[in-house]
This record gives structure tokens, C-alpha cells and sequence, in this order.
């Protein structure tokens, strides 16, 4: 019970952050902030519509039963992208910050959907 308490809770929570990352996304334009970040991560400006579809489409991946390891997996890698990108422009910290959202999907994988049977 208490496993698929923790579980749910990490869904609602990953799911949340996935739409609202890809809703940040596509208004980047509008905070300066993710327009320096992503420019010191090397992200072009016609890859992030792409990023933000990305990140939509791994949320509704979550909510869905047969879907919920592919987006999981799906989150994890996008995660581990960010993270290589910091590390090769040398900003550590960022890197750093991501790796509570990186355990975030593989404990999800290992808890298993809290409404499967």
C-alpha cells in the first residue's frame, strides 16, 4: 500500500514538472533565464520545439499504463542529455541538480504503475 502511495506520489509530481517544463519550453522567450541557460548548453533555437513537444509527450506517456516505462525510460535519457550538455560547458552544478530528477524516473520504473494490478 505504502508502494503504490510513494508511487502515485512520484507520478503526480513527474507528471506535473513534464507539462510544466514543456509549457516553459515553448514560452522560453519570455524568461530570459532559460534563453541564457539553453544558450550556454549549446541548445539552438530550432531544437526547442522539439525539446518542449518532448517533454509534453513523455507526461501524457506517464499517465498511461502501457506507455508508463517507455516514458520513464523517455525521461530519464532527456535528463541524462541535459546533464552531458552541462558537463561539457563546464557547469558542473547544473549537472549536479539534475540527478534527484534522473533518480526520480527509475524509481518510478522500479515502484511500477500504482494502479496496475
Amino acid at each position: 500500500m505504502i508502494k503504490n502511495i510513494l508511487s502515485l506520489v512520484l507520478l503526480i509530481v513527474s507528471v506535473s514538472l513534464s507539462f510544466k517544463h514543456g509549457w516553459d519550453t515553448f514560452h522560453y522567450k519570455n524568461n530570459p533565464e532559460s534563453v541564457k541557460m539553453m544558450n550556454d548548453l549549446g541548445i539552438s533555437e530550432s531544437i526547442i520545439p522539439f525539446l518542449g513537444f518532448l517533454t509534453i509527450a513523455v507526461g501524457v506517456l506517464l499517465l498511461i499504463p502501457k506507455t508508463f516505462f517507455l516514458g520513464n525510460m523517455l525521461n530519464a535519457i532527456s535528463i541524462l542529455f541535459i546533464m552531458g550538455l552541462a558537463l561539457r560547458a563546464g557547469n558542473g552544478r547544473m549537472a549536479l541538480i539534475e540527478i534527484p530528477f534522473l533518480v526520480m524516473p527509475l524509481l518510478l520504473i522500479w515502484l511500477k504503475y500504482p494502479f496496475k494490478k
